[in-house]
C-alpha cells in the first residue's frame, strides 16, 4: 500500500519541476528535481523489501538501485551546470549510472539466455555516428567526455532493445522504452547545449528524462515481480 504513495509524489515532482523550469524558479528546481529520483528510489526500495529477491534477482535489484542513486547525484550536480566542472561531474555520475543500467540489462540478457541480435546494433550505430558528425566540431574540451558518454549510453540502449525478446515481454517493452527515452533526453540536452538552443528545451529534456527513469524502473520492477512469482 505504501508503494502506491510514490507514483503521485513522482508525478507531482515532475509537474512542479516543469513549472519551475517554465517560470525560471530555481528554488523550486532545487527542491523538486531531486525529488523525482528520490520518489522512484523509495518506490523501488519498498518493492524490493516486499519481494525479498534472492540470488540473481537480488543482484539485479542492487544494480538498478545503484544506477538510480547515481542518477540522483547527476541530477543534483547538473543543477549547477553553468559551471563547467559541475557539468562534467554530473556527466560522470550519469555515465556511471548507465554502466549499472548496462549491468542490469546484461544480467537479464544472460539469465533469459538471449543471444545478441546484431540487427539491433544498426540503428544504435547510426544514432551514434550522427551524434558524432553533428556535435564533434562544436565540443571543444568536452569532446572526449561527450563521445565516451555517447558510447556508454549507446551500449545501454542496444542491450535494452533486446529486452522485449524475452518471455516477459511487457517488462521488456518498458525497459526498452525507458532506454529510448533516455537517449532522446540526452540527445536533446546535447543538441541544446552544444549545437543550437531551442525554445522549451528544458521542459522537453525533463519530460523525456523523467519518463525514461520511470520506464526503466517500471520494467525492472515488473520483471522482478514475475521472477519471484515463478519461484513461488
Amino acid at each position: 500500500m505504501l508503494k502506491k504513495i510514490f507514483l503521485p509524489v513522482f508525478l507531482l515532482a515532475v509537474l512542479t519541476d516543469i513549472f519551475a523550469i517554465y517560470t525560471g524558479n530555481q528554488l523550486l528546481q532545487y527542491i523538486f528535481k531531486p525529488l523525482i529520483l528520490v520518489s522512484l528510489i523509495a518506490y523501488f526500495i519498498l518493492l524490493a523489501v516486499s519481494l525479498q529477491p534472492k540470488g540473481q534477482d537480488a543482484k539485479l535489484a542492487s544494480f538498478l538501485l545503484d544506477g538510480l542513486v547515481l542518477s540522483l547525484v547527476g541530477d543534483t550536480l547538473l543543477l549547477f551546470d553553468a559551471d563547467p566542472k559541475f557539468f562534467l561531474f554530473g556527466l560522470s555520475a550519469f555515465l556511471l549510472a548507465h554502466i549499472f543500467y548496462i549491468i542490469s540489462f546484461y544480467t537479464i540478457l544472460k539469465r533469459e539466455k538471449l543471444g545478441l541480435r546484431f540487427r539491433l546494433f544498426i540503428p544504435v550505430l547510426v544514432y551514434y555516428a550522427l551524434l558524432v558528425f553533428l556535435l564533434f566540431p562544436l565540443l571543444g574540451d568536452m569532446r572526449i567526455p561527450v563521445l565516451v558518454y555517447g558510447m556508454v549510453i549507446s551500449s545501454m540502449f542496444v542491450l535494452a532493445l533486446h529486452m522485449p525478446l524475452m518471455l516477459y515481454k511487457e517488462a521488456g517493452k518498458w525497459m526498452a522504452l525507458g532506454a529510448a527515452l533516455f537517449v532522446l533526453s540526452d540527445s536533446l540536452l546535447a543538441f541544446n547545449k552544444f549545437y543550437q538552443a531551442f525554445n522549451m528545451a528544458g521542459i522537453f529534456i525533463m519530460l523525456s528524462y523523467a519518463a525514461a527513469q520511470y520506464g526503466i524502473v517500471k520494467g525492472v520492477s515488473a520483471y522482478l515481480k514475475e521472477k519471484v512469482k515463478v519461484q513461488l
